[in-house]
């Protein structure tokens, strides 16, 4: 371990103590502060900062998300950034709701219990924990590459909520040379990863999680695996007892691609003023679908009349996500109403 300072957040008058040989934002995370955050990897500019006071060691980290004339003028990547003294940080985007709402991370060896298809390119995987995990509903894991060396790992949004603190479920889409997405694929054929199989994985991050002191209407859109945290923030408002508006539009390409088609059904009983909308952007005159087709952006459009007064939640491809964000700020959705998950892979 090396030496120890202060870090203190502006202007939310946080402080916590800093090894210099973990980055700020792993120090937070460890003391169970949620600081905002994305790849945690130095590409996103997520926890991008502005160091009032002190001096940071930055590790490496891409110029598209701090260029050098913003890092010579005091911004820094809380991800990248070790303190090398005492530190004031002026945080940029924060939401201090979330930030107080934070569990430490954990690191824990699971079982898992479930591999089992979705659709013909999504997984549902189950793992059982030793012991409960706190989280909240929206937020991912880390897990661990099986035979990765340097304990490379993918990150996936949990579908089930703290409800269910001893098992975590994940939907996951399958990529053509993926690392840990090509393991699941070979669990119908008794490779890869399997039921008694052990993963490795550490978390929870992401603050991906409903603002419950927010009376807006609430705007879900999603497409792929991006169901999985959706499906969560959704059963957590049912165990909750939300009775906020909300809509949840879903984009897939063929029928076939769509799934939990009968739990949200059920969901939608449950909730008083909840509304699902699948729809199909290759959907013709001959696949026999009656709902709604295209992109699931421009469903969206043509649906809603005023988007000025909501709470926006998208979970997706970036393409799907990007013009997600496009179409809610030109229709008047304020910036910090729209929360996101961008789905990227690692495949090679």
């Amino acid at each position: 371990m090396g030496e120890k300072h202060i870090a203190r957040f502006e202007p939310v008058g946080i402080e916590l103590e800093v090894d210099e040989d973990e980055t700020i934002l792993d120090a937070a995370f460890r003391q169970g502060i949620m600081l905002m955050h994305g790849c945690k990897e130095g590409q996103c500019a997520a926890c991008k900062s502005f160091l009032l006071d002190g001096e940071v060691d930055l590790d490496r980290y891409s110029t598209f998300a701090l260029p050098d004339f913003e890092e010579s003028e005091g911004y820094t990547l809380l991800c990248r950034a070790h303190a090398m003294s005492d530190v004031e940080i002026e945080l940029l985007n924060f939401d201090e709701e979330i930030i107080r709402s934070g569990v430490p991370i954990v690191e824990a060896t699971a079982e898992v219990a479930a591999v089992e298809d979705l659709t013909r390119d999504i997984r549902r995987l189950v793992l059982r924990l030793p012991e409960p995990v706190a989280f909240s509903a929206g937020q991912y894991m880390d897990i661990q590459i099986p035979g990765a060396a340097d304990g490379e790992h993918r990150s996936f949004s949990m579908a089930n909520t703290p409800g269910d603190p001893n098992e975590l479920e994940f939907m996951i889409k399958l990529y053509e040379g993926g690392h840990f997405s090509g393991l699941l694929a070979e669990s119908a054929n008794g490779n890869g990863i399997k039921v008694g199989d052990q993963l490795t994985c550490k978390g929870p991050y992401g603050v991906f999680t409903l603002r419950d002191s927010s009376p807006r209407r609430l705007v879900f859109i999603a497409g792929g695996a991006g169901m999985a945290p959706i499906i969560s923030l959704l059963r957590s408002m049912v165990e909750k007892g939300t009775t906020r508006p909300a809509t949840f539009y879903y984009g897939a390409r063929t029928e076939d691609d769509l799934f939990a088609l009968e739990e949200l059904e059920r969901l939608g009983g449950a909730l008083p003023d909840m509304t699902f909308v699948p729809a199909l952007s290759e959907a013709d005159e001959q696949t026999g679908w009656s709902g709604e087709a295209g992109l699931i952006t421009d469903v969206v459009d043509r649906m809603e009349e005023d988007l000025t007064e909501v709470d926006a939640y998208l979970c997706g491809p970036p393409p799907m996500v990007d013009a997600a964000i496009a179409l809610l700020e030109r229709r008047g959705c304020a910036e910090a109403h729209i929360y996101f998950d961008k789905f990227t892979t690692s495949a090679e």
